[in-house]
């Protein structure tokens, strides 16, 4: 079982950026997908990226893809999401995910092991 915290989250103003951090434990880092999930006020969760194992094959939403982009740091045990010209509709909590895939995350989670605790992002208009 991996443990994953998140960091990064806060308060922007739209057309801002903020970078999510996501520190992985507990085992082998990079053998698995890894992706970041959303949820806001009363919607469901929903997926927003992933990244596979090698790092070679990322996947976006719709709705964040040239905006958002997905990185992993194999020496820091660290899966990023770099998140620019945010909008309001981005505000939601942002939870890390650790697949038990190799190549990508299931956009809806079906296959994913463990979460992290999330982290709220808030985009003001």
């Amino acid at each position: 079982q991996v443990q994953l915290v998140e960091s990064g989250g806060g308060l922007v103003q739209a057309g801002g950026s903020l970078r999510l951090s996501c520190a992985a434990s507990g085992r082998t880092f990079s053998r698995y997908a890894m992706g970041w999930f959303r949820q806001a006020p009363g919607k469901e969760r929903e997926f927003v990226a992933s990244i596979s194992w090698s790092a070679s094959s990322t996947y976006y939403a719709d709705s964040v893809k040239g905006r958002f982009t997905i990185s992993r740091d194999y020496a820091k045990n660290t899966v990023y999401l770099q998140m620019n010209s945010l909008k309001p509709e981005d505000t939601a909590v942002y939870y890390c995910a650790g697949s038990t895939a190799r190549y990508r995350v299931a956009a809806d989670a079906g296959d994913v092991g463990s979460w992290g605790q999330g982290t709220q992002v808030t985009v003001s208009s």
